[in-house]
C-alpha cells in the first residue's frame, strides 16, 4: 500500500461512520504564539475542543500537515522525522472510548489487514490525578487482545496534555505493531522493546486542568487520535525502514545518483541520506507556508534545516544539490496544490540559503585554519562549539580537517558546550509554552475578540475596504496583529482608530456567532483570510447589531459575549512587519 492509498482509506472509513473530512491546515499556527509549528492534527481543533461548535459536527477526520523540531537531532535513525502527515479522527463531546477503540480496532484489522497476532496496546496505570483506565483495557480484551499484550504505563507514556498551563488533558491508548517479519510476536508485550513499534494513539480528553493546577473531570469529554502516515506505511509494506517507503525512497534514490553512494551500505553515509532526505522535504513545506529562512522563530528553524542538510551534504561529497533533492518531493506530494503554487519561490529560497551558507564555510575553514596552527596538538572543545555553531561545522568535519595535520579534537568538551546550548534552547522553546490560545484564558479570549475590532477600525478609519489580516500572535498580555497597508500610520490615525476600537468597547455591541456555508459567510460580507482551512461549513462572528454590525469575520474563536467585558483598548507600537505590511502591539487595561 502507498501513502496515498492509506490516508484514501482512513478519510474513507471514517466518513463512514458519519465523520466530516476537515482541511489540512497550515503549518504555521493561527493565532497561537505557543508554538512554533503545527505538530498535530488537533492543533488547529483547540477551540473546538474547548467546547466551541464545530461547523462542521461532532465528528471529524483529515490527514494534517505536521512539523515537530525537538527531535531534529535524532532524526538520522529509521524512524524519527522533522515532518510529517498525521491522520486524525476526533469526537467532540460525541462517542467515548467503546466507540474509538473499536474504530481503532475494526480498521487496523479489517480494512489494514493487520494481523491481530502482532499487535499489543497501552493503557494509562493511574496516579494521584486519575484512576487507571481499566475501562479501555476491557474493551481492547473483549476485541481478542490478549492480557499479557496489554501494559500499563505512567503518565510520560499514556497521557495527553494540556497543551498550555491550563486546558484539556488525559488518559490515552497506544497501539503497537511487531516490526520484525522472521522472528514471531512474543506472547508478552514489553514496551520498552523497540521492536515494537507505536502506530496509533487514541487520546481520552476527560479532565480538565485549571488554573489551580487541579485535574477536574471535563464539561466536554473528547476523543482525538493521531496515526503517523510514515511509520504505518513501512508496516503495511513489512519494512523496518521509514525510508524505504514512498514517502522518501524517490528522494533517498536522488541523494545515491548525485553522490554516487549506495543508501544502506555505510552507517555514517546512511545516516547522511536520511537526515538530508528529511531537512529537505521540511524545508519545501515550510517555505510553500510563506516561512523564508532567517534568524528568528520558524525561519531560524528553517535555516537549521536547510544548513544541516548541506553540511551532511559534505560528508557524501554532494554541494549545490538542494534544489535538485527537493524535486522528488514535489513528486511524492503532487496532492498538495500548495507545493506547486509555491515551487518557484521554494526552489529559489533553498538556491539563495545554500549560496549564502556556502559562504559562511568557507569562512569557517579560514578560521579552523588558524585555531588549527594555535592549537598545535589539541583542538578545544570551546573551539570545536565556535566552528559548529557560527560556521556550521559538524564535529566530524573538525575531526577530519584536525586528523589531515596530525591534531587531535577535545570531543568531550566539544558534548558539554552542545549540551550546554541544547539546554539554553530548550529553555528558550518551552517560553513559548506558557500562554496563549492553547490555555484558552480569559485573557486570551478578550484579545482574540478586540482583533476583530481592530481591524474593522483600521478599515474604517484609513477609508481601504482592502486591508485584510495578514497575521496575529496572542499572549495573554498583549495582542499582535499584521495587517495589508503599503505605509506607516500617521500618531492622529492611531489615535483615531484607538478611539474608536474604546467607543465600541464602551457601546457594549454584543458578539454573536452563527454557522453557515462559505459562500452565505461571504454573502454577507464576513471576510475571512484563511478561506483554505474551512469545510463547507464555516463558524462568522457579528459584533453589533445584524442591520448594520461594526465588524463580521469568519473566525474559529474563541471571544467575549460582549464588547463591554473588554476593558481599555490601548496601541502600544505600530511598525513594519515586511514588505507592504503594518504591525500593530496593543493591550487591554
Amino acid at each position: 500500500m502507498n501513502r496515498k492509498e492509506l490516508i484514501e482509506k482512513f478519510i474513507e472509513f471514517f466518513e463512514s461512520k458519519e465523520h466530516k473530512k476537515i482541511s489540512n491546515a497550515s503549518l504555521i499556527p493561527e493565532n497561537d504564539p505557543t508554538v512554533l509549528f503545527t505538530t498535530a492534527g488537533m492543533h488547529p481543533l483547540v477551540p473546538f475542543l474547548l467546547g466551541e461548535k464545530h461547523p462542521l459536527g461532532k465528528r471529524l477526520c483529515n490527514v494534517q500537515r505536521c512539523i515537530r523540531t525537538q527531535d531534529i537531532e535524532e532524526v538520522g535513525d529509521s524512524y524519527h522525522h522533522t515532518f510529517f502527515e498525521m491522520l486524525g479522527n476526533w469526537s467532540l463531546g460525541d462517542y467515548f472510548k467503546e466507540d474509538a477503540i473499536k474504530f481503532s480496532f475494526e480498521f487496523l484489522t479489517k480494512v489494514l489487514k493487520l494481523p491481530i497476532e502482532r499487535l499489543a496496546v497501552s493503557c494509562f496505570a493511574g496516579d494521584k490525578d486519575a484512576p487507571r483506565d481499566e475501562e479501555s483495557a476491557k474493551i481492547w480484551s473483549s476485541l481478542g487482545i490478549p492480557e499479557k499484550r496489554i501494559a500499563f504505563l505512567p503518565k510520560k507514556n499514556n497521557w495527553w496534555g494540556p497543551a498550555g498551563k491550563v486546558g484539556p488533558c488525559g488518559p490515552d491508548t497506544e497501539m503497537f505493531y511487531w516490526k520484525p517479519n522472521d522472528i514471531p510476536a512474543p506472547e508478552e508485550f514489553d514496551p520498552d522493546d523497540k521492536r515494537w513499534v507505536e502506530i496509533w494513539n487514541d487520546v481520552f480528553m476527560q479532565y480538565y486542568k485549571n488554573e489551580k493546577g487541579n485535574i477536574i473531570p471535563a464539561k466536554q469529554k473528547n476523543v482525538d487520535t493521531g496515526m503517523g502516515v510514515e511509520r504505518t506505511i513501512a508496516v503495511l509494506n513489512g519494512l523496518e525502514d521509514n525510508y524505504l517507503t514512498d514517502c522518501f525512497l524517490p528522494i533517498i534514490k536522488k541523494i545515491e545518483e548525485l553522490s554516487g553512494k549506495k543508501y544502506g551500505e555505510d552507517k555514517e553515509d546512511t545516516r547522511a541520506m536520511r537526515i538530508i532526505a528529511d531537512h529537505i522535504k521540511a524545508s519545501v513545506f515550510i517555505i510553500a507556508d510563506g516561512i523564508i529562512p532567517s534568524n528568528i522563530e520558524q525561519g531560524y528553524v528553517l535555516r537549521r534545516l536547510i544548513r544541516r542538510a548541506i553540511r551532511y551534504g559534505r560528508i557524501l561529497g554532494i554541494q549545490n544539490f538542494t534544489t535538485k533533492i527537493a524535486e522528488p518531493v514535489f513528486e511524492i506530494y503532487n496532492d498538495y496544490e500548495l507545493l506547486k503554487k509555491n515551487k518557484k519561490k521554494i526552489i529559489q529560497e533553498l538556491k539563495k540559503e545554500e549560496e549564502k551558507f556556502l559562504k559562511t564555510l568557507e569562512k569557517g575553514i579560514k578560521i579552523f585554519e588558524k585555531i588549527a596552527n594555535e592549537s598545535k596538538e589539541e583542538i578545544s572543545g570551546k573551539d570545536a562549539f565556535l566552528l559548529y555553531q557560527s560556521y556550521g561545522f559538524p564535529l566530524e568535519m573538525t575531526i577530519e580537517l584536525a586528523k589531515e595535520r596530525g591534531i587531535k579534537v577535545d570531543e568531550k568538551g566539544f558534548k558539554e558546550e552542545l549540551k550546554k546550548h541544547q539546554e539554553l534552547s530548550r529553555t528558550a522553546s518551552e517560553g513559548r509554552f506558557k500562554s496563549g490560545l492553547a490555555d484558552n484564558s480569559e485573557a486570551t479570549t478578550k484579545l482574540h475578540t478586540a482583533t476583530h475590532l481592530l481591524l474593522a477600525a483600521l478599515r474604517k478609519v484609513l477609508k481601504d475596504e482592502n486591508i485584510i489580516q495578514k497575521g496575529s500572535n496572542i499572549t495573554s498580555e498583549r495582542l499582535r496583529f499584521d495587517f495589508s497597508f503599503p505605509r506607516k500610520l500617521t500618531k492622529e490615525e492611531l489615535e483615531a482608530v484607538e478611539a474608536l476600537v474604546n467607543e465600541k468597547i464602551k457601546e457594549g455591541l454584543e458578539v454573536k456567532r452563527e454557522e453557515m456555508t462559505l459562500e452565505e459567510a461571504k454573502a454577507k460580507g464576513a471576510i475571512g483570510v484563511f478561506e483554505n482551512k474551512y469545510g463547507e461549513k464555516v463558524s462568522v462572528y457579528t459584533i453589533g447589531p445584524d442591520e448594520a454590525p461594526f465588524s463580521k469575520e469568519i473566525c474559529a474563536g474563541p471571544h467575549v459575549s460582549n464588547t463591554k467585558e473588554l476593558g481599555k483598548f490601548k496601541i502600544i507600537k505600530e511598525e513594519s512587519s515586511s514588505a507592504g505590511v503594518r504591525r500593530i502591539k496593543a493591550i487591554l487595561e
